[in-house]
C-alpha cells in the first residue's frame, strides 16, 4: 500500500452512487470543473472543488495538476485473455474455429515460465497504458501463467481477478487437465493468491464444452469450500458452440443450466458474452444475482451477434463492459464503449455517454461485487484513477472544441479516442503510468 499522500487536481467527472440499473433510469455523471481528490494510503480521503479542499492537502502532500483533463475513475475490464493479448487482431475465422487456430496454439506457450512471466509483464503495461486498473483475467491451464499474472499485477498493487483454466477434453493434449488436477492446482493457487493484497481469485472453467461434469462438479465443490471466491466463463457467445454444449449436455434444459447445475452461478458469478439466451436464462442470472461481461468488440470481430444490454436492464442483470482481447481487437476501454454504442445502434437502441461510462467503472464494479471499494470517488474507496487529455490527438482536439457539454466530450472521446488519449494512470493511489511526465508541486 502506498503510504505517501498525493493530491490530483483536474476536472472531476463519475458515476453517483445511485443504483441505474432500472429501464427509466439514466446513471448520473458528477462533475466538478476545477476538482481535487486527497488520497492517503492508497484511499480516496476527500473529493470535491479545489476552492473549498486545499485546507484537506496535508503539508508536503504532492501536487499533481492535471487541469485541462478528465480525471474519471480506472476502467475496470470485467473479461479478457492474458495469453491472448499476442494473437489480436487475426484474420477470418468465427468462435470455433479462432481457438483451434489462433488461441490454442498461443496458450500452449504459457507452460514456459520464463515466457509466461515476460508476457505477463508486457500485458499489465498495457491495461495500465490504456488506463485499465482491474480486470478479471482468464490465464492458461498452466498454474505457472497465474503464477506470472498476479506476480506482475502484484509489483503495482493492480486489483486482478485471475485464475487457472479449467479444460479437461475438447482442446489440444498439451492444454488438456484432469477433474482431480484441476481441482488441487487451482486450491493450491487460491490458497496462495486469493485476497493477498488485492489480488482476488476466480475459479475459470473455460466454457462447457471443454469441461466434464466430473470437472464442473469440483469446480462448484471450490466455490462451496471458498465461498468468496469468483467464477468466470463463457455463455452462449455463439450459435455453433450452443448446438455443441446441447450435443454434450442432453440432460441440461439450456446453457446456463449446466452451470446453475454444478452451483456455478450466482453473486460473484460473471458470465461473458450471454448474446443468444432463452428467457429461462436471463431468468436464472438474475435470480442468483449472477452478472455479464458485455464484450462488443469480439462479438462483432468474430461474427457472435448483438448484446442486448437493454433486456439486461429490464431484467435487472447487472453488467460491466469487457474488452475480451484477443477476440476484442483492443485492450482499451474507450475504445470497446465505442464499439458497445455500435451494437446498440444495429438493434435500434441507444447507449449515452453516462452510461458507457457507468458500465466501464461502477458498473463494472458492481458486476465484480466490487463497488464497496472502486467504481467512483466515494471517499473511503480505493484510489484507482485515470486522466484522459481531449487534446491528445489533432482530429479529437478539433472534435473536444465544439462541444458543450461533459456528455457531448465524453462520447467524443469514447468514439474517437485511443490509449493516447490516456494522459496517467494512478493505482491505489501512486502514478504508474504517465504519457508525457509532469514534475508535480509539493505544499
Amino acid at each position: 500500500m502506498n503510504t505517501t499522500p498525493l493530491a490530483i487536481r483536474g476536472r472531476l467527472v463519475d458515476i453517483a452512487d445511485a443504483d441505474p440499473v432500472f429501464p427509466d433510469q439514466e446513471p448520473r455523471l458528477r462533475v466538478v470543473d476545477d476538482g481535487l481528490l486527497v488520497i492517503r494510503d492508497g484511499l480516496i480521503q476527500w473529493c470535491g472543488a479545489w476552492d473549498e479542499g486545499q485546507s484537506h492537502i496535508p503539508t508536503g502532500c504532492s501536487i499533481h495538476d492535471h487541469s485541462g483533463g478528465l480525471v474519471i475513475p480506472g476502467f475496470i475490464d470485467t473479461h479478457i485473455h492474458f495469453p491472448q493479448l499476442e494473437i489480436i487482431g487475426s484474420f477470418g475465422e468465427q468462435l470455433l474455429h479462432w481457438l483451434k487456430n489462433y488461441a490454442f496454439p498461443a496458450e500452449m506457450r504459457y507452460g514456459d515460465k520464463k515466457y509466461a512471466d515476460r508476457m505477463a509483464d508486457f500485458f499489465i503495461s498495457e491495461l495500465l497504458r490504456n488506463g485499465t486498473t482491474t480486470a478479471m483475467v482468464f490465464c492458461t491451464v498452466h498454474p505457472q501463467s497465474v503464477e506470472a499474472l498476479f506476480t506482475a499485477a502484484e509489483k503495482h498493487n493492480m486489483r486482478i481477478i485471475a485464475g487457472k483454466v479449467l479444460m479437461d477434453r475438447n482442446a489440444p493434449t498439451d492444454l488438456l487437465d484432469t477433474p482431480e488436477s484441476g481441482y488441487r492446482e487451482s486450491r493450491a493457487l487460491i490458497k496462495r493468491w486469493h485476497k493477498r493484497g488485492r489480488l482476488l481469485y476466480a475459479v475459470t472453467p473455460r466454457f462447457a464444452p471443454t469441461s466434464t461434469d466430473q470437472q464442473l462438479a469440483l469446480a462448484g465443490k471450490l466455490k462451496q469450500e471458498y465461498p468468496d471466491i469468483y467464477i468466470q466463463t463463457h455463455l452462449a457467445e455463439n450459435k455453433d458452440e450452443i448446438k455443441w454444449m446441447r450435443q454434450l449436455f442432453p440432460e441440461r434444459k439450456n446453457y446456463l443450466d449446466v452451470y446453475h447445475f454444478h452451483g456455478l452461478t450466482g453473486k460473484r458469478s460473471v458470465f461473458a458474452h450471454c448474446i443468444h439466451l432463452q428467457e429461462d436464462e436471463w431468468n436464472c442470472l438474475q435470480a442468483t444475482d449472477s452478472a455479464i461481461a458485455f464484450c462488443p468488440g469480439s462479438n462483432l470481430f468474430l461474427g457472435s451477434g448483438l448484446f442486448n444490454l437493454h433486456h439486461a436492464r429490464k431484467k435487472k442483470v447487472k453488467v460491466g463492459l469487457a474488452t475480451d482481447v484477443g477476440g476484442g481487437t483492443s485492450p482499451g476501454i474507450l475504445q470497446t464503449a465505442g464499439e458497445a454504442y455500435k451494437v446498440l445502434q444495429l438493434q435500434q437502441q441507444n447507449l449515452s455517454a453516462a452510461e458507457a461510462l457507468y458500465l466501464a467503472t461502477l458498473g463494472g464494479a458492481r458486476a465484480l461485487c466490487l463497488d464497496h471499494l472502486l467504481g467512483n470517488f466515494t471517499p473511503g474507496k480505493e484510489a484507482d484513477c485515470i486522466v484522459l487529455d481531449p487534446q491528445a490527438t489533432k482530429l479529437l482536439a478539433m472534435r473536444s472544441g465544439q462541444t458543450q457539454t461533459i456528455e457531448e466530450l465524453l462520447f467524443a472521446l469514447m468514439i474517437l479516442a485511443d490509449d493516447r488519449a490516456v494522459a496517467a494512470t494512478y493505482v491505489a493511489g501512486r502514478l504508474v503510468h504517465e504519457r508525457q511526465p509532469k514534475a508535480g508541486k509539493s505544499r
